[in-house]
């Protein structure tokens, strides 16, 4: 679409997590490509280390820096939730962004009607009282979803995520079996370990005054339509289902995959060993910025990777309970030296993840790394954590796009055994190659820069059709 008339003037407002600023400031680009505005809030850090505008699209991109104000028990500094020392500080983030942001946003929509006046406010799930903020100055709103069609699914109408109604999930037992209104066999559906550690970061309503459920039901039954980060490619019964519980247009905007970075500088040397490594022999082990995995695990996970006798790099992130900053077994680093490339700080992850040498990706099946890993075609090995990723990793497992970690039915452990079992089982072992004939069809869609262009082209004329039926 060209900059003309038609041209709209688009707000987005991600939550303060690195997971969820990337996608957005990705969209917006693609946005802008299309010939329309974007207004992208932020703050004043995460902008410097985040949100990267292309000087061909700096008339397009306005980046809002708001300060988050001085809240008790957030850190100084802390921008986003990798900064936090600690989850139990996640609500005190929520209450600055709570403060800060709706302000901004009330300033925004409060401009007379003219080129500069917002068409649309697309919200992320954290941003509960957008909708209504843009409802009171005549502006329509889309909830974006950075969580796959089956995870959405799995957590039910908007009435259910704000605990009322026949499908709230009122106690753990509740997220570990499948709905009754998906008429599909599935296994998607929480674990008892999973359910127990998130039914109450996830559920009850925190020191933020609401629950993280509360946030997505608001945002879902206040918002005019939904955009959903996937393909129909990847979950079209899981789109059809969703379209139903939420009674509203639903419309997948794509994967949006990043392209690869242009800066790798401090792993030039990385690149050079993997050049010399086999077409697709390494596999590349992440568990993304949310995660902060203990020191136990962590030597489980090199031990598993050890004993799976594959070429490897690990992008590695110090334990949170470590007071040594190691973290890692005595000696592994000599063993697996010349095999493995351990790699601390920033890692480049979708250069890796592109390069021919790289075959397979263990990770936390968070929503962004899977998509990383299916455009470049690449075989998973899940290995969920926190939040959704437990359904992610049954949704892709059950259609033998990947394969999960086996783990302790009670509390979620796993051994270093299971890490080495499911790399092999998609490495080198001869079902692999059903996983690697899957991924690289898949990868096709998921990869393909038009592809993405038109899901993202599909959305914006459902925008721009609203707009026009509202001005009728």
């Amino acid at each position: 679409m060209d900059a003309s008339s038609d041209s709209m003037h688009v707000v987005m407002l991600p939550w303060l997590a690195f997971g969820h600023i990337l996608p957005f400031a990705e969209l917006a680009k693609r946005v802008a490509r299309q010939g329309h505005r974007v207004t992208l809030f932020s703050t004043p850090r995460n902008t410097r280390r985040l949100i990267d505008v292309p000087p061909a699209l700096a008339g397009r991109i306005r980046v809002v820096d708001i300060p988050l104000p001085r809240v008790e028990r957030l850190p100084e500094h802390a921008e986003a939730t990798i900064d936090l020392p600690s989850d139990d500080l996640r609500p005190y983030m929520r209450r600055a962004y709570d403060d800060a942001f709706p302000r901004e946003l009330s300033q925004l929509l409060q401009q007379e009607p003219g080129p500069t006046r917002p068409d649309w406010v697309l919200a992320d799930y954290a941003a509960y009282w957008a909708p209504a903020a843009a409802a009171r100055h005549g502006v329509p709103c889309a909830f974006l979803s950075l969580f796959g069609a089956a995870a959405l699914c799995f957590s039910g109408p908007a009435e259910a995520l704000m605990g009322r109604g026949p499908y709230a999930k009122t106690e753990p037992a509740h997220l570990t079996v499948v709905p009754d209104y998906v008429p599909f066999p599935t296994t998607v559906a929480f674990r008892g370990y999973e359910a127990r550690e998130l039914f109450k970061p996830g559920l009850i309503p925190d020191d933020s005054g609401v629950s993280e459920g509360y946030r997505f039901g608001q945002s879902i039954e206040g918002c005019q339509l939904v955009a959903i980060r996937t393909s129909r490619e990847l979950e079209p019964e899981w789109l059809e289902l969703l379209g139903e519980l939420y009674q509203k247009p639903v419309i997948p905007v794509g994967m949006f995959p990043p392209a690869p970075s242009r800066d790798v500088s401090g792993h030039e040397e990385t690149l050079r060993w993997l050049d010399r490594q086999a077409p697709n022999s390494v596999v590349y082990a992440a568990f993304g910025s949310e995660v902060k995995l203990v020191a136990e695990q962590l030597q489980r996970i090199a031990l598993g990777l050890e004993a799976s006798g594959l070429p490897f790099i690990w992008a590695f992130r110090t334990p949170a309970d470590a007071a040594d900053a190691a973290g890692l077994p005595d000696g592994f680093e000599e063993r697996v030296n010349g095999r493995g490339v351990i790699c601390r700080g920033w890692v480049p992850q979708v250069t890796f993840l592109a390069h021919g040498s790289v075959g397979g990706f263990l990770t936390h099946a968070g929503w962004n790394s899977i998509a990383e890993g299916l455009a470049n075609g690449v075989r998973l090995v899940l290995l969920p954590l926190v939040f959704e990723q437990g359904l992610n990793a049954r949704h892709l497992a059950e259609k033998k796009i990947a394969v999960e970690v086996a783990r302790d039915e009670d509390d979620g452990s796993f051994a270093a055994k299971d890490i080495a079992a499911a790399l092999r089982r998609v490495m080198v072992e001869e079902e692999g190659e059903e996983f690697g004939v899957k991924v690289k069809e898949l990868s096709k869609v998921i990869g393909d820069d038009e592809v993405n262009d038109r899901y993202v082209q599909d959305f914006l004329r459902r925008l721009s059709e609203y707009k026009i039926q509202r001005q009728g």
